[in-house]
């Protein structure tokens, strides 16, 4: 779990999103940060339950079941169902798991609402794990994004979305940010990334196989603060041997 790693080395009191927060694996130890008010995003109902029951009275958490989205709207959220059982970690907004044997799905209606809606003034951190929908997410936050200006861990999978890891880094590139990943101990630049050797895995939930290495966890740094927060990294132990 290096993403609570780098959210520690990097805090600022704030508010932090957790936009796809399933069973608040990172939602908890988020809002123990000093100062941090979580809001926790999560439309897949079996997951908001669960979120309500061990987090729904947390004094500095908010518990959203919206999906964030580019616009106000309604959307379906696809939940594939392998060999009877919810693979909850694959439901999408971006994909409809057609024409993969042995795969069935649930169809869940969904409220779509764009973060920039919230005008939260204080987003020092966000999470996202969309399952292919990241592209959405982030154009319903530019404004927040500019304003706020927060670091970013968001997980990118071309099997998600073919091409989602060119065109999710060059829409915040877009916006002054820079993007790392994380292997063999270090950060790395984005420019080091490649797809065809670092993220290959098949799109169907029933099939557990993956390259290795399997990189799908990027980091964003704004690029008027990106030197100072790579120090604060390294610093931490989180960062040692960066840009390499």
């Amino acid at each position: 779990m290096e993403e609570i790693d780098f959210f520690r080395a990097l805090h600022r009191p704030g508010t932090i999103l957790d936009i796809g927060a399933h069973d608040g694996l990172l939602t908890a130890p988020l809002a123990e940060l000093p100062g941090a008010h979580v809001i926790a995003f999560e439309p897949l109902p079996s997951a908001m339950a669960r979120l309500r029951e061990r987090l729904g009275t947390h004094p500095r958490v908010t518990l959203r079941p919206e999906a964030l989205g580019a616009t106000h709207g309604e959307a379906t959220l696809t939940l594939p169902v392998v060999a009877g059982e919810a693979a909850e970690q694959w439901a999408s907004l971006a994909k409809t798991y057609a024409g993969h044997a042995g795969v069935t799905t649930e169809r869940h209606p969904v409220t779509l609402l764009p973060l920039d809606a919230l005008e939260l003034t204080d987003v020092t951190a966000i999470k996202l794990d969309a399952e292919g929908y990241e592209e959405e997410v982030l154009q319903g936050g530019r404004e927040t994004l500019r304003r706020c200006r927060p670091v970013l861990s968001i997980e990118i999978e071309e099997r998600h979305r073919p091409g989602s890891t060119v065109a999710v880094p060059a829409l915040l590139a877009g916006l002054g940010y820079s993007a790392w990943f994380w292997h063999a101990g270090r950060l790395h630049p984005f420019a080091a990334f490649d797809a065809a050797t670092m993220q290959v895995a098949s799109p169907d939930p029933s099939v557990f196989t993956a390259s290795d290495p399997y990189i799908f966890t990027f980091f964003f740094l704004p690029e008027a603060t990106a030197a100072a927060q790579l120090r604060q990294l390294a610093e931490s132990g989180f960062g040692a041997g960066e840009q390499g």
